[in-house]
């Protein structure tokens, strides 16, 4: 649907897909914002931009449709009048009512989301567990009203059966639990220790990601390279992924301003690395040779692996490319291939987990700061050599 200059009533009645819509000039910094709802849903909800007292400030007006177009622009213009006058159009605010379990999990993904760094996917697997096991039965009590019995009925049925779906899941209702206690909605966590205590000892483990032992991925990098059906970035994106035993979304979000090709280096800024420290990869010459055709086909500046529409590729591209042509790995595996081979070939450790950009906890980690980069070039060089001989 077309953005319009100015929100209409139909409009704002129709509108679902998620993001900020302004009021126009006139509308003294009214916005409608629709924002998606783990019951798979939207919710919509006025907010008012302001200067107070210099700073910027978000004042919320209230929910669609309790709240109509007419009664927000008129609680706007009010607001906007006060600031003019002196006055903070918050000091008067009601205290704000009990949410719902729906409400608060909205709440606590978008307190969340700031700090994820992986294009909304935690985003959509927290909504995802809770429209499919929560929300059928918490999702309109109010965050006061659920009691630990409540809790230990979602997850009985799933225990057992899918454990690690249940620890999940468990986890984040504790968190919005937790949210509901700092917020002032209640005094205790019901999926705290009481829980703990109560739920049976589960037997179940975390099942690891796919991968290949070491010997086999040359020949999985050669049935990439031999797909006439996948694109050709996700094929080079595959390889890169594979040469420098990197995470799949730290390829293929790359840009060209992070390569240095002259001096070999692929410096990764802090924004999108999981413990959000800037990493550095020795490119190999084969690494140089993946780029060199990528920028051959998709030229030298913006994305180094873009997809058909010019967007990065998906978190699924390679995992259905892999599916499709038998290999029997996930994407992340390739890291385990990598770091089993070090592991066998006599690598030391530290200079593995450094590759791989591991955070080294306790003591060790406390007085190890150096990179290990020079020590590490040459591993990757090898690793290059051992997939390409």
């Amino acid at each position: 649907m077309e953005r319009p200059k100015r929100l209409s009533a139909a409009f704002v009645k129709s509108i679902n897909e998620p993001g900020r819509y302004g009021d126009g000039r006139g509308g003294h910094g009214l916005s409608l914002l629709v924002k998606p709802r783990v019951d798979g849903g939207v919710v919509k909800s006025w907010s008012q931009r302001l200067w107070i007292r210099g700073r910027r400030t978000n004042v919320g007006l209230g929910a669609y449709p309790v709240v109509s177009l007419a009664s927000a622009r008129s609680a706007a213009l009010k607001n906007a009048r006060t600031v003019v006058e002196g006055g903070d159009p918050r000091a008067d605010r009601a205290t704000p009512a009990v949410p719902t379990f729906v409400d608060a999990a909205d709440s606590v993904i978008e307190l969340k989301s700031g700090s994820w760094r992986d294009g909304g996917k935690s985003a959509g697997q927290w909504r995802a567990s809770l429209r499919d096991y929560v929300v059928p039965r918490l999702g309109r009590l109010e965050v006061s009203e659920i009691k630990t019995s409540d809790v230990l009925k979602v997850l009985t049925p799933i225990w057992h059966e899918k454990p690690e779906t249940a620890r999940r899941v468990k986890q984040r209702i504790s968190a919005i639990m937790d949210w509901s206690v700092a917020a002032g909605f209640r005094r205790d966590n019901p999926a705290g220790e009481a829980l703990n205590a109560v739920l049976p000892k589960n037997s179940g483990t975390r099942r690891r990601q796919r991968a290949l032992h070491h010997s086999e991925v040359r020949g999985a990098i050669e049935r990439v390279r031999e797909s006439e059906k996948a694109w050709p970035a996700t094929k080079l994106c595959f390889e890169l992924m594979v040469l420098t035993a990197t995470r799949s979304g730290e390829v293929r979000a790359a840009v060209w301003d992070e390569f240095d090709l002259d001096a070999q280096t692929w410096t990764i800024p802090p924004s999108r690395m999981k413990a959000s420290r800037e990493h550095r990869v020795p490119l190999s010459d084969m690494a140089l040779r993946v780029l060199s055709d990528a920028e051959f086909k998709y030229g030298g500046s913006g994305l180094v692996f873009p997809s058909p529409t010019e967007r990065a590729l998906s978190d699924s591209t390679m995992s259905k490319l892999l599916r499709e042509l038998g290999v029997d790995a996930v994407p992340h595996g390739f890291r385990s291939s990598f770091r089993d081979w070090c592991a066998e070939t006599g690598k030391p450790r530290e200079i593995a987990e450094a590759a791989l950009a591991h955070t080294v906890r306790g003591v060790e980690g406390a007085y190890f700061r150096s990179d290990l980069f020079r020590q590490r070039r040459k591993v990757m060089q090898d690793w290059s050599a051992y997939l390409n001989d």
